[in-house]
């Protein structure tokens, strides 16, 4: 049984649609995606503005304009300036944890009520310059004189004027020296994953997303966003209509030089987004009588190799189910990102495997079997995009609603995060 003096409510949840990264969202800012859910969940809210006691927003790439980005995010919206607002970053779980921040300080007393957001523009991660070009522009701009100029002048190189996209830089980890898509290859190696499953499962998850969105199984989460001035876009558009294992398989691998088996078809794509819910506990949102999206009973962070950072999902599911007393058989609806196709198929065959439970986690037996008819059911990050801060959010308030949607009342939410984490939220509805 749950504990309902700890269950947190989170009473409302939205999103932008998800753009790839370079197309309809490329001229909004992170904060203008975030300042753009917000308010709409403010409009939509069964809570007044002036009840919240405090912002927290998931982010990832913040931009150099907006530092604090929770800051500039609520003051856009239109709370006033005495409301706190502090931004969180867990990398790929961003979104997770200013749900769980939010539900600590709630726990803790330290606040009623809590907007929480995510949001990511990878469409504006900035160019990079060399640190000899940055201290070229500084030295310059302190030139006392012509002369002293003309000499700073003589030290420049054409080749520092070449660019670094800080996107690449992000996708890699400094601490191994290996991109995400190589830690992917990882995983496909040690589990013996081929192109062809990894291909089978990115049409999976495409077919199933498309299927989705034309039935209106989002139209429920999704608030349509002003881009261009008058353009509206009420879709997840990376998700591509028809698509066939015979376009999968002509696309080459990126991530090893040998053997390849991680494509842009079968891995998630860059992508741009924001995402809203606003928090209580469970006695205030019964004392109010509202009709809540569904609760946070318990949730899990964990720590493990960067190199194999894929597969945070089935060690942090591994933790929260100790830590609640739950058992895998109660998940009745699984959300698991879709980083790679790889790294989805990787949790499936460890979830299942009693010598890993055994070499890894210490545990006796097998974790479960992840059926697929209860996985990702609408499809996931490889067809509809994963802006890194918002992802963990986007799947927590789909989850809940799908369940509502189908009737069911315990669902598991997880990820893997770049860098070497995993996490899992275990959500429940009524």
């Amino acid at each position: 049984m749950s504990n309902y003096k700890n269950r947190i409510a989170i009473v409302e949840g939205f999103r932008t649609p998800i753009a790839k990264a370079g197309g309809k969202f490329n001229d909004l800012q992170a904060d203008a995606l975030g300042s753009v859910i917000v308010k709409e969940l403010l409009s939509r809210s069964q809570i007044d503005k002036s009840e919240f006691d405090e912002v927290v927003v998931g982010n990832v790439a913040s931009p150099a304009h907006a530092p604090n980005i929770a800051k500039i995010i609520s003051t856009r919206a239109g709370f006033d300036f005495n409301i706190p607002a502090f931004t969180v970053n867990r990398n790929c779980a961003s979104g997770m944890e200013a749900i769980t921040s939010a539900a600590n300080k709630i726990k803790a007393g330290e606040a009623n009520i809590i907007l929480a957001a995510a949001t990511e523009s990878m469409s504006n991660t900035p160019l990079l310059f060399s640190k000899h070009f940055q201290d070229f522009i500084m030295h310059f701009s302190h030139a006392k004189n012509a002369y002293e100029r003309i000499k700073i002048l003589s030290t420049l190189k054409f080749s520092d004027l070449r660019p670094v996209v800080a996107l690449f830089k992000a996708l890699k980890d400094p601490t191994i020296n290996m991109n995400m898509g190589q830690t992917a290859e990882v995983l496909a190696r040690e589990f013996h994953i081929s192109r062809e499953a990894q291909d089978e499962y990115a049409l999976m998850s495409h077919t199933r997303a498309s299927i989705a969105r034309s039935s209106g199984v989002y139209s429920s989460e999704i608030i349509p966003v002003i881009y261009d001035d008058s353009k509206v876009l009420d879709y997840d558009d990376g998700v591509r209509e028809g698509q066939s294992i015979t376009s999968l398989e002509k696309l080459r691998g990126l991530f090893a030089k040998e053997h390849a088996t991680v494509t842009a078809g079968n891995a998630s794509q860059i992508s741009d987004g924001a995402a809203a819910v606003s928090l209580m506990s469970e006695s205030e949102a019964k004392k109010r009588a509202f009709n809540v999206l569904g609760y946070l009973r318990d949730y899990s962070y964990v720590g493990v190799p960067a190199h194999r950072m894929g597969l945070g999902p089935v060690y942090a599911t591994a933790k929260v189910l100790k830590k609640s007393g739950l058992k895998f058989s109660d998940f009745e609806l699984i959300e698991m990102n879709e980083a790679f196709a790889a790294q989805v198929i990787a949790n499936e065959m460890a979830f299942a495997s009693k010598e890993f439970s055994s070499k890894y986690l210490g545990q006796n037996s097998a974790i479960g079997e992840i059926n697929r008819d209860i996985l990702n059911v609408n499809g996931g990050a490889v067809a509809m995009g994963h802006p890194v801060g918002m992802s963990g959010m986007r799947i927590v308030i789909h989850l809940l609603k799908e369940m509502r949607l189908r009737s069911l009342s315990t669902g598991l939410a997880t990820l893997c995060v770049g860098g070497g984490q995993g996490a899992a939220l275990i959500l429940e509805v009524e």
